[in-house]
């Protein structure tokens, strides 16, 4: 085990005690914490000035660009997390890959990685070649934002870390850009198993350390995202995915922290852990039939998407995982009643979990009117 600096926000005091944290290590909060996937973006005007000629992977990779964008829907919404303002395809980037964020498209790849000679030459590139020089921006981005995060509100509102599963990001590597079925991926990964398993494990060190990376910098909880997971059989998953996901996650796996003093209970303190982990979310898209291989790789908390009932999600985890989600998205341009109406039920369902964060099932829509989150968040903390 590697435990966190003195100075970091979970060490510190300054984070570890914060209804999001709490939650994510499984006690029910008085209030429900709850953030939005893809908070920061294109729903905030500010954003959309802030971007203006800027291509999206360059402001992943400007610290205070990225910085100020994670902080503008804390600042605005008054959510309780913030999530650091990135790419999944970054660390593919820093890797040497050529990539871009194709506007209206997603990432695509100058060259799709198809065969056994083309993983090869992909896998050439050490992944430990990514250290802190390569990684400079990212550290420097989480630096600025948990120091400005420190200053706003109660002073206690997380990061959260954040990279991609590795079958997404393989996904992305053999495609050559988004897909509706992945089929060259899924081809691949039962017709060359030996050039998929070295292509899964690259991706897995890739984003792990990329995930890592920002947990030092600062982040006091890591998300893995496997947005086209559900494109798999359970099967798929646990037998050629999952392996490649639990490696991803060993890169923050081992990393701790000192519970400070002050959340101990006197008479208690024997009784209570005075290390802890440094909470791991895995969230997928599509993948209700996965959620208990989810969970099994190494997270403490699943993400749901709005396709399963939060309360049937627990049924499958056992009643003994914290869950993240699962309001609709599509909900957000109901009319107010509408949507209250199903965040109670949502949040009615969560209670069947030990403790629950209350998200989106996916992200924000791009046309969402800012002004519903910010009535939403205020809604559940007024409850």
């Amino acid at each position: 085990m590697n435990t966190l600096a003195p100075a970091h926000p979970l060490s510190s005091g300054t984070t570890a005690s914060s209804r999001l944290i709490g939650a994510y290590q499984g006690t029910r909060q008085p209030v429900t914490p709850v953030w939005f996937m893809r908070q920061a973006g294109r729903s905030l005007p500010e954003y959309r000035e802030l971007r203006v000629g800027t291509r999206m992977l360059d402001a992943c990779l400007d610290p205070a660009l990225a910085s100020e964008i994670t902080l503008q829907p804390v600042r605005r919404h008054g959510v309780d997390a913030a999530i650091f303002f990135s790419d999944i395809v970054i660390p593919l980037r820093l890797a040497g890959v050529d990539v871009d964020i194709v506007p209206g498209k997603g990432p695509v790849l100058s060259a799709p990685v198809r065969t056994a000679a083309d993983v090869d030459a992909l896998t050439a590139v050490d992944p430990a070649s990514l250290d802190a020089t390569a990684f400079a921006p990212i550290i420097e981005a989480v630096r600025l934002t948990t120091a400005e995060l420190a200053t706003l509100g109660t002073g206690d509102t997380p990061l959260i870390g954040f990279a991609g599963a590795p079958f997404t990001l393989a996904a992305y590597l053999v495609e050559g850009g988004p897909s509706k079925d992945h089929i060259r991926a899924r081809t691949m990964m039962h017709a060359d198993p030996g050039a998929w398993a070295r292509l899964m494990d690259w991706t897995a060190d890739v984003t792990g350390a990329f995930l890592r990376t920002q947990v030092l910098a600062g982040a006091s909880a890591a998300q893995l995202f496997d947005s086209w997971a559900g494109a798999l059989s359970l099967d798929d998953y646990v037998t050629h995915v999952a392996p490649a996901s639990a490696r991803a996650l060993s890169h923050v796996r081992d990393l701790t922290f000192e519970v400070p003093a002050a959340e101990l209970t006197e008479g208690d303190d024997a009784l209570l852990p005075t290390s802890r982990n440094v909470p791991i979310v895995h969230f997928g898209v599509g993948t209700g039939e996965l959620l208990k291989a989810m969970h099994e790789i190494g997270a403490d908390v699943v993400g749901v998407d709005y396709r399963v009932p939060l309360d049937e999600a627990s049924r499958r985890l056992g009643h003994v995982v914290p869950v993240q989600g699962n309001v609709d998205p599509a909900m957000l341009d109901a009319p107010w009643p509408v949507l209250e109406a199903h965040v109670l039920d949502v949040l009615g369902r969560g209670a069947s979990a030990p403790s629950h964060v209350l998200n989106l099932g996916h992200g924000v829509p791009p046309d969402t009117d800012p002004a519903v989150l910010t009535r939403l968040v205020e809604f559940v903390h007024g409850l």
